[in-house]
């Protein structure tokens, strides 16, 4: 795809056609800016357009599809992107679901929630790194609170063979992205930021542990914009719970264990 040179910042906000996603593409439209809105389902793709298309300026929006529970799609679009725009101002990885109850593996032999919450996102921003860098400009990963509670099993960490239980799943998840988001900033290109951030009060993929399943997401989407725009002033590499940085978990700031996830990443890629 080209998205054509323009005044206006360009964003990629993944995963459009889910709750948050939505509400944050149709934020970044609302503040003149071109969105580059992925969505995870193809199906998804005509009324997410329509939808979008109701508040946005001919030419504003760019549809993307790429199944997160996919490494080869994820691959592709990573590899369309990167050839089509030589300059992101801002990703906004929001794209993530929720454990499901039963253990559930993908095409790759990944556990779902991990690919879906930690690869692919994690892919997609390596492709798109010399663009970012271009622009200077900043990877949003929209993690959790949970994460402290998470803890990565490098013996298991598609928990083939342990315990499942979704929450730890969910958890571990979270950890990883978060993990990510941090060494991204110490070891990604100059100019780079990168943060990840626990939008709200409440569990944006978990519904159904608080009833929040159609609370409002106008001020959470307005808050990710925000702490993409670069006259923002952020700490990089930080963890952010709301508009304020946090406390993130002990393996987040060990640099020990971040490399050597990020090594597993890495070979991981290579092997896929």
């Amino acid at each position: 795809m080209s998205v054509p040179v323009s005044s206006a910042r360009t964003v990629l906000v993944t995963g459009a056609d889910t709750r948050l996603g939505f509400a944050t593409a149709q934020r970044v439209i609302a503040d003149g800016d071109t969105v580059i809105a992925h969505i995870l389902d193809k199906n998804h793709a005509d009324e997410t357009m329509q939808r979008l298309q109701s508040a946005a300026q001919p030419g504003q929006i760019h549809l993307v599809q790429a199944d997160f529970a996919s490494s080869s799609e994820v691959d592709e679009l990573g590899r369309t992107l990167a050839a089509g725009i030589t300059r992101l101002d801002a990703l906004i990885n929001t794209a993530a679901i929720a454990a499901p109850e039963a253990r559930t593996h993908t095409r790759d032999g990944h556990e779902l929630t991990f690919q879906v919450n930690y690869l692919a996102p994690r892919s997609l921003t390596m492709a798109l790194l010399p663009a970012l860098a271009a622009a200077q400009g900043r990877m949003i990963a929209v993690t959790s609170k949970l994460h402290t509670a998470g803890n990565i099993d490098y013996s298991d960490l598609d928990r083939k063979r342990g315990i499942y239980t979704p929450l730890a799943i969910y958890a571990q998840s979270k950890l990883a992205l978060t993990m990510f988001s941090r060494s991204l900033a110490e070891t990604g290109p100059d100019g780079l930021t990168s943060l990840s951030v626990h939008p709200a009060d409440f569990e944006i993929d978990l519904p159904r542990l608080r009833s929040h399943r159609t609370a409002p997401l106008d001020s959470v989407a307005a808050l990710l914009v925000q702490l993409s725009q670069p006259g923002t002033p952020v700490t990089n590499g930080a963890y952010y719970e709301g508009a304020e940085p946090a406390n993130a978990a002990a393996l987040v700031r060990n640099s020990r264990a971040r490399a050597r996830l990020a090594a597993w990443s890495t070979q991981l890629a290579h092997t896929a």
